[in-house]
């Protein structure tokens, strides 16, 4: 970043030239926190590459492989604004790509819950299965939409107005991503309710009947969880704008940022639904157009 001196000239900002609190973050980005979380997101896409294509779950490979991604890419520009926080470009990779990456992940959620209601049985659901993925996916893509609109804004952003314009717009993004999130839940916790003593599924009675399908259900509500979790904290964090004090408060976007999303990708890695739906995935799945 270049700034104008009095004499009309350009200083280069370096943190040998210029203060911290002149920088895109008023903070150093720690090194070794966000190499590791890096080095982690990696070895979870792997795994998540394998199993995916072991497991066929391709929609939700999908998901989880293009989240990561981004997940990656985010840390990696933490990483360059280690030894140059007042490089915009660095700064844009880590804010686009750290905001709009648990999407993906959130729309790769969503998939389970329409195979988990083909196993219970879709006479005990509220709404049909694809009723679910269309609604939520569609949400999703809203959020995406108005997040990349936002960091668009504040990319290209020439006064500070703009730029609060472009912020602004993210907000609105992540917040839907949050009412969404919060209406799954409500949802999920519905159709759990209405499905204790019915009739079931009888195709799924031994799916039901494992351990693995139980306990994937238990890291589905950790994985929603950890993401909303997430979310609503970059709804409170950018709200306040890119000066506000905790958008610039690097203890609490190292606890409530990359740890939750971790938390939600080891759930749905260590219990991949390939794993736990005992090679029922596809057959558990549901038609986008219903059949007359």
């Amino acid at each position: 970043m270049s700034l104008p001196t009095k004499n009309g000239t350009y200083i280069i900002c370096t943190l040998g030239t210029c203060p911290i609190e002149w920088a895109f973050v008023e903070y150093i980005p720690s090194l070794t926190g966000n190499a590791t979380y890096l080095s982690i997101f990696a070895a979870l896409l792997l795994t998540q590459l394998y199993l995916g294509i072991y497991y066929r779950t391709w929609g939700f490979l999908t998901g989880m492989v293009v989240g990561g991604l981004l997940e990656i890419l985010g840390y990696l520009g933490r990483i360059l604004l280690h030894s140059d926080p007042f490089n915009f470009n660095y700064f844009l990779v880590y804010l686009i790509c750290l905001t709009i990456g648990p999407t993906f992940l959130s729309a790769a959620l969503y998939l389970c819950l329409a195979r988990i209601i083909v196993v219970y049985g879709t006479q005990l659901s509220r709404f049909q299965p694809r009723t679910y993925t269309v609604t939520f996916m569609s949400s999703d893509f809203v959020s995406l939409v108005l997040q990349s609109i936002g960091g668009g804004i504040t990319s290209t952003a020439s006064d500070k107005s703009t730029s609060n314009a472009g912020v602004h717009i993210i907000v609105a993004g992540l917040a839907l991503q949050v009412f969404s999130l919060v209406l799954f839940m409500v949802l999920c916790l519905e159709f759990a309710w209405c499905v204790r003593d019915a009739r079931k599924e009888e195709r799924f009675v031994d799916l039901r009947s494992t351990g693995a399908f139980r306990v994937f259900k238990y890291a589905l509500a950790v994985s929603t969880i950890a993401i909303f979790i997430r979310s609503l904290y970059r709804v409170i964090e950018l709200s306040g704008g890119f000066g506000g004090a905790l958008a610039n408060n690097q203890g609490t976007f190292m606890v409530l940022e990359g740890p939750m999303v971790i938390i939600a990708v080891l759930a749905m890695t260590l219990f991949h639904p390939g794993i736990c739906f005992n090679g029922n995935w596809a057959a558990a799945g549901w038609i986008l157009r219903s059949k007359h």
